[in-house]
């Protein structure tokens, strides 16, 4: 069977659709990074660098993987300060109330990596090594 390439009206709805399952979330992470002007224009930016990529990017594997990274480097490069996987995790479901499922959604992961990043998250600090000491003579 051959394989056809979407007509512009399928990618331009598949955009959208994209759009509205993502838009609120990334903007309500911004939000919480960033003061609210500059949350919105990093989110506008940011879906007008998908929309110049989505051709392309309806190709990978998980799209939604590529736009959050590209979400999470734009807003670390704004805050000054990079956040770790397990932090963004943390404030997603903690913070802005967000379920496993729609984290991984959003992030283009599976349950699982949430899952186990919220777990990372909330153990606690251990205590550094304490270097050995040696005997004295």
């Amino acid at each position: 069977m051959k394989s056809t390439a979407p007509t512009a009206s399928v990618l331009t709805t598949a955009f959208y659709a994209f759009y509205d399952l993502h838009r609120e979330a990334y903007h309500a992470y911004a939000a919480a990074r960033l003061p609210q002007e500059e949350a919105q224009l990093s989110v506008t930016q940011l879906f007008d660098l998908i929309a110049n990529n989505w051709t392309w990017l309806m190709t990978e594997q998980r799209p939604s993987a590529w736009a959050w990274e590209e979400h999470i480097r734009a807003i670390a490069r704004r805050a000054g300060r990079t956040s770790t996987p397990a932090e963004d995790t943390a404030l997603l479901h903690d913070g802005l109330r967000l379920s496993i499922d729609r984290i991984a959604t959003i992030t283009g992961t599976d349950p699982a990596r949430v899952t186990t990043l919220l777990a990372a998250a909330r153990r606690p600090d251990r205590p550094a090594p304490q270097p050995r000491s040696t005997p004295t003579a």
